[in-house]
Formats: C-alpha cells, structure tokens, sequence
C-alpha cells in the first residue's frame, strides 16, 4: 500500500530503483547511510572526522573491527550518482587541519563512497564473503526533510498549519510582518506577480529570523527558502500561505489559484524527487541535533526543535524488512540519533546532555522502536576542539574547558580574538530532562556556549600527524557500521 506522501505510480519507481540496487549489491556490497540535521548541527564535521579517521587509522577503540585490527585499509572511489554533487572531503579537511577553520555548512545534497576491506571476524563468513563494503554517505539538509510532509498536505491547508504556527508567542513578532501584509491582500483577487513576490520575500524574511542564534527555531518549511541553491528565484519559490483559506477550488486566475499551482509545483518538482530518489534509498541513518544552541535560546526553542526532530523522524521509512519485501523497498533498520558538540562541555555533563536529548526525541523513537528500527542516542563531538581541566583547589575546584574560541566570541564582556586559549566553565546541565521544556525565560539555562576553532592536531614521536581528535565518534561507528564488517 503507498504511504499519503506516494502515489502507486511513486511506489512502482521506488520499487524498481531498489530492485536495480539489490541486483548491484550482489557484486559490490553497499551500504548507504544518510547523514542529516538542522543547520549548525555539524553534518560536515561529522562526515570528515568519520572518512579522516578511517583513511588514517585513527584512534577508535570503540569500534570493533579497528580495534581487533581487522580493517585491512580504507579508501574512497568514484561515487555511483555522477548527477549528485561529491561531498568535497579534501576541501573540507584542508580546512580543518591547515586553516583551523570550521568548513561550509551543509547547503545542498551531496555524495561520497568509501571502501573497507576488512577480514570477517567469523571464519565462515571468510570462506564466503569478499571482506569488502561500500559506504556511500549521502549528506543533506535536515530543512529538506522538514518538506516531506507537505506532500500529504494540501495548499489550504498548508497554508493553515504555518499561520497557527506562526501565531505562537515565540514566533508572533518575527511573523508579524509578513502576517500584516498577508491581511491586506485578496485571496481571490485576479494573480499578481509583484504580489506574489512581495508575500513570499516577507514570509522568508520571517523563515530567516526564526533561524538566528537568538531564536534557534527548528521546524521552518518549507526547507528550500532557507536553501534554495539552484532554484532561487524560480517560480517554484514564489509563493507563501495565504490566510483564511476555505478548502474550496480556487478561482481559475486567482492569487489563490496561482499560489495553490507554485505550492504544487514546488512538491512535485523539489519534494518528491528528494523523497524518491534519496530517502527511500538509505539504509541507515544519523541525525546530528544541535541542543545545546536550543537551551541557551530557551524552552520554546527546546520545544520548537522537539517539534521539528519528530517530523524528521516521521519521514523515514523505518523497519526491519524480510528476504522478500527488501528486494522491492528498501527500510532504515538503524536510526543513531547525536547530540553534538559534547565538547563544549564537561565530561560529567555528557550523560545529562545525552539523556536531554533522548527526552526531545522521545516520541519519534517510541514510532521508530514500533516499527523494528533500531535506535541509539549518544552525545558526541566529530572533532573535538577543546580540552579538560581545572581552576582552582580542593572544594572551590571548577571544571572547565580549554581551547580557542573563534573570534569575535564574547563571554562575560569579553571579546576573543581567535588566536588565544582559554579556559571557561560551561556551567551544568539540568539533571531533569523535562526542565528543559518548563522554564519561561529565555537564556537562563546555565550554560556558557562559545563556538571554538578546530584544534592544532598532535604528533606522535616519529613526527607523524595523528588523527582527527572525537568524543565517541568510534562508538557511533560501531552502531551504524559495526555488524555489516563482522
């Protein structure tokens, strides 16, 4: 049966794509996990810091058949989609190690394919499998996931989910413009191009508002005016909700009308083909989620992001599937949800941190554990750009952390220049999950967020340059990577 985001004609060609993978597995194994995210929530890191590591051998004792030395080297090859942009991990890790800067983020979809040869840990499966896996790692905006599902949604009502939404007291004044100018036009007035123009530039100046530090908000769709790429500018953007629809059929050259048409347009054209021809394909997946950003913006913003994980979730299709249903459709059967940035606090607030966000995702995991999905939640950073400490002696000891704040950061008044370390304590997390959601006031978690530069790698005594530092990178390894190279 097709989901309400598909069509029986959309089922047929997912079908069809996933046989034709099935057929290629058969000759080259490969494993295609999906790496995604709010913006800030470090897609990129993540993905260089994993590919560093394996090239190079890093230092990942969680992850099993790297430990037990069963890794007999790792390489990347040609990517199989030559129409999707490569995920430029040389660039990226230049950027990184050379400039101690953060690379771009995240703002289109991307590829990259490594290669493991590896020696099976049974001796069984030595007499029968090649020891070689293909990873293809597919990067992408969590913003686009967030679209998915309008595909179920019509243009009315649409249109009156984002005016509620943006009703909310966190949203009101950001939205209170374009809300204004929406007010003022006639839905069943004769189309207008300069109208349409001016609702949907002042819909994604409140879209764009939503998403600065201060607001941190999450759940924006449509994802492509906050990343348009290609499309800007295009007709398919063009347009914005409008209010107090009725779900009645439009008058044929009305504003109504041709909102309804670009609405449409935008989800057969940039919604579907997304869903079609990536998320049906993937066989795991990780979602990177940025809490900390959220806590120092307030509990709407945890709520907001709460809100927005659960669409995400809700998106994939999860579960176990048998020898006979995986030939036609493909299930996510390993979910690793990641708290990020761990390193921007003290070790002994990272199981608050990972319990924080197992609280904001509580909903989405329950549905994914229904369906047969595995799921993990783990706090981690990809790379690691501080250090532990303490200030201090005896009881008035403080935990802090060291490193090089970007420039321009600022703490207690005071401005970093992007060349000095120093040491901050970050403060404490809640030690209850749901207080996260309780307090009112925004900025008034305990918490010290300040933005550090990649670290200065370390040598070894013979000179040579070691591996990218991480917090638990090689423990989320294990669970998207461990049981394929046993």
């Amino acid at each position: 049966m097709a989901s309400p985001i598909t069509s029986l004609t959309d089922e047929a060609r997912i079908a069809l794509d996933t046989l034709t993978g099935r057929a290629s597995n058969l000759v080259n194994p490969t494993l295609r996990i999906g790496v995604t995210g709010l913006s800030r929530a470090g897609k990129t890191v993540f993905i260089s810091a994993l590919v560093h590591n394996l090239l190079h051998g890093g230092r990942l004792p969680m992850f099993e058949a790297q430990k037990s030395g069963r890794i007999t080297r790792a390489f990347l090859e040609e990517q199989p989609d030559d129409a999707v942009p490569r995920f430029q991990y040389e660039d990226h890790i230049r950027a990184l190690i050379d400039e101690r800067v953060w690379p771009d983020s995240t703002r289109a979809i991307s590829e990259l394919r490594l290669t493991v040869e590896y020696e099976s840990a049974s001796g069984w499966n030595r007499m029968f499998s090649r020891g070689r896996l293909s990873i293809d790692i597919v990067d992408y905006p969590g913003e686009w996931l967030l679209d998915l599902p309008l595909l179920g949604k019509s243009y009315a009502e649409f249109s009156r989910d984002v005016f509620e939404l943006a009703a909310f007291p966190v949203r009101a004044k950001l939205s209170e413009e374009w809300r204004a100018r929406a007010a003022t036009v006639d839905p069943n007035a004769d189309a207008d191009e300069m109208t349409a123009r001016s609702l949907a530039e002042s819909f994604t100046a409140y879209l764009k508002a939503g998403k600065d530090d201060s607001r941190a908000l999450s759940t924006l769709p449509p994802g492509r005016f906050l990343m348009p790429g290609d499309l800007e500018g295009s007709p398919a953007l063009t347009f914005a909700p409008l209010p107090d629809l009725s779900d009645a059929k439009p008058r044929g050259g009305s504003l109504h009308a041709m909102m309804a048409r670009r609405y449409e347009a935008y989800k057969s054209h940039v919604v579907k083909p997304f869903f079609r021809e990536h998320v049906t394909r993937l066989d795991r997946q990780i979602v990177l989620v940025d809490a900390m950003q959220a806590m120092n913006a307030g509990a709407e913003a945890v709520a907001d992001l709460e809100r927005a994980l659960t669409e995400i979730l809700q998106c994939f299709r999860q579960g176990r599937g048998n020898l006979l249903t995986g030939l036609v459709s493909r299930r996510i059967d390993r979910i690793l949800i990641a708290a990020t940035k761990a390193d921007h606090i003290h070790h002994e607030s990272h199981d608050r941190l990972q319990a924080i966000v197992r609280r904001i995702a509580d909903r989405a995991i329950a549905r994914a554990d229904f369906s047969g999905a595995m799921v993990d939640v783990v706090a981690m950073a990809a790379v690691r750009a501080t250090r532990e400490g303490t200030v201090g002696e005896g009881s008035d000891a403080l935990p802090v952390i060291m490193g090089t704040p970007l420039a321009g950061e600022t703490i207690d008044g005071e401005r970093f220049d992007g060349k000095t370390e120093t040491a901050i304590f970050p403060g404490d997390l809640p030690a209850k999950p749901d207080s996260i959601f309780q307090d009112p006031e925004s900025n008034s978690h305990p918490i010290r967020f300040v933005r550090f530069r990649p670290p200065r790698l370390e040598r070894n005594k013979a000179g040579v340059t070691l591996s990218l530092p991480h917090i638990r990178l090689d423990r989320a390894l294990q669970f998207l990577l461990g049981d394929q190279l046993a």
